[in-house]
């Protein structure tokens, strides 16, 4: 690492150690211009970007190996897409069991499927058990690997804590380390190119913006998405007395919740560890006939292949059903093709040639990786989705101290796996780093 330290004080966070304060007199980094001061810090440990479940695990496993971390968030709370997504995840669709991170199981008195609000809480706690306090407000700009140096530059905007919050500044930080924890869903994915739908003039938002439908009440409302959340929104909005009609443009699985008073997931997890894919697939679609019936035959096709191999091939995760099936088949939840276009002010064309006019549309899109936006980085991270090229369960681990937390389409079971191995891999160069006071002397005057 960088050897002319000038202020070399501790900075607020305490596993940091301030390499460079800028904004001074005579700084070129701040200069005339106008531009926010800047400093260089160096993190003698990993530097965690995301605070939420995969970011609180993976620092979370480090400390158990005695490994410090910082963790960077530009929210002012960790998880904050669980605790400020109104509606979605009200209550989670696996059982806790399965929804735990590393070395922390829920609360005694945790029901089986936890709400959303038991879930936040979960981690709030988890985070205050380990200690971990995220450097909140941290807008991570651009994130690259100096060859030089053998170290990632972490360019971050941030509030200014003294400053009441009023002025911003600009920090990098250096570390020998970077793991990527903002998650599959880190923004919200809109449609793009559907003709027509600048000039829509009705309410129009996407699922994280949903918070009830009592709401739209006596309103007519597409729900543009027949996953996870398109399914509950539209059950919500039908309970809520709105005319709700859901967008199906492809082929899904539709699975109960629970087969035999058994939890579906848990049942699968069990399964495919004694039978192979298909075999499991194939038990799970007779049961979800012998429940549900045939979901075809209310607009709702299912794939050639089964449940497991489409999540297996795609990371589509079928679709638990919580009561939007039985609205469906009664005809209190419409179901229509996809959109062809948007017409006049509130009017809506499917691609079967008719029209409708929707006083509101909810686009339950998904959600995508932002990474691209900020990694400075061609080779482990894919810029078409954000998400590493290689496949679970090798997607964890890249070159150069890279890692990814939380991107194996495999939910919070996935988190946790990436969380151990990260945490270890780390220690171990840890350890062999810092063994000796002859290497520590070495590694903190030349970097890695």
């Amino acid at each position: 690492m960088p050897t002319s330290r000038e202020g070399h004080e501790p900075d607020h966070h305490p596993t940091t150690t301030i390499l460079h304060r800028g904004g001074g007199a005579g700084d070129a980094s701040a200069g005339d211009s106008g531009a926010p001061p800047t400093r260089q810090v160096w993190v003698p440990g990993p530097v965690i970007v995301g605070a939420g479940p995969s970011g609180l695990a993976t620092a979370a496993c480090l400390k158990a190996r005695g490994v410090p971390s910082l963790v960077l968030e530009k929210d002012p709370c960790v998880a904050a897409s669980w605790r400020h997504r109104t509606y979605e995840r009200l209550r989670l669709h696996l059982p806790r069991c399965f929804c735990e991170l590393p070395l922390a199981p829920f609360p005694p008195g945790t029901p089986p499927y936890p709400t959303r609000d038991q879930f936040v809480a979960y981690l709030d706690g988890y985070a205050r058990a380990f200690g971990i306090e995220p450097r909140l407000g941290a807008r991570v700009r651009s994130a690259a690997y100096d060859a030089a140096i053998g170290f990632w530059r972490v360019t971050v905007d941030e509030d200014d804590a003294e400053g009441g919050g009023a002025a911003a500044t600009t920090t990098e930080f250096v570390s020998r380390w970077l793991v990527v924890a903002t998650g599959e869903n880190a923004e919200p994915a809109w449609p793009e190119g559907v003709e027509g739908m600048d000039g829509y003039r009705g309410v129009a938002m996407h699922t994280s913006s949903y918070k009830k439908g009592d709401e739209f009440r006596g309103k007519n409302v597409l729900v543009v998405g027949c996953g996870n959340s398109g399914m509950e929104v539209s059950l919500d909005l039908c309970n809520n007395g709105a005319r709700a009609s859901m967008v199906v443009r492809d082929k899904l699985h539709v699975l109960p919740r629970e087969i035999l008073g058994i939890s579906t997931f848990g049942l699968s997890v069990f399964l495919l560890r004694w039978l192979p894919i298909k075999r499991v697939d194939s038990l799970l679609l007779f049961f979800s006939r012998l429940i549900l019936g045939d979901t075809e035959k209310y607009g709702l096709p299912r794939p050639k292949i089964g449940p497991f191999q489409v999540k297996s091939s795609t990371g589509k995760t079928p679709v638990l059903d919580i009561g939007a099936l039985r609205k469906i088949k009664c005809g209190e939840i419409k179901v229509v093709p996809a959109i062809n276009r948007f017409t006049g002010n509130n009017g809506v064309e499917f691609t079967d040639g008719h029209r409708e006019d929707f006083d509101a549309v909810i686009f339950a899109t998904g959600y995508k990786s932002n990474v691209p936006s900020w990694l400075k980085e061609e080779e482990f991270f894919s810029h078409a989705d954000g998400f590493p090229r290689k496949p679970f369960p090798h997607s964890w681990r890249g070159k150069n101290g890279l890692y990814a937390a939380g991107f194996t389409r495999k939910g919070l079971m996935g988190t946790s796996y990436d969380a151990v191995r990260i945490a270890g891999d780390i220690a171990d160069q840890w350890t062999e780093a810092f063994a000796s006071p002859t290497a520590a002397h070495r590694s903190s005057d030349h970097g890695a």
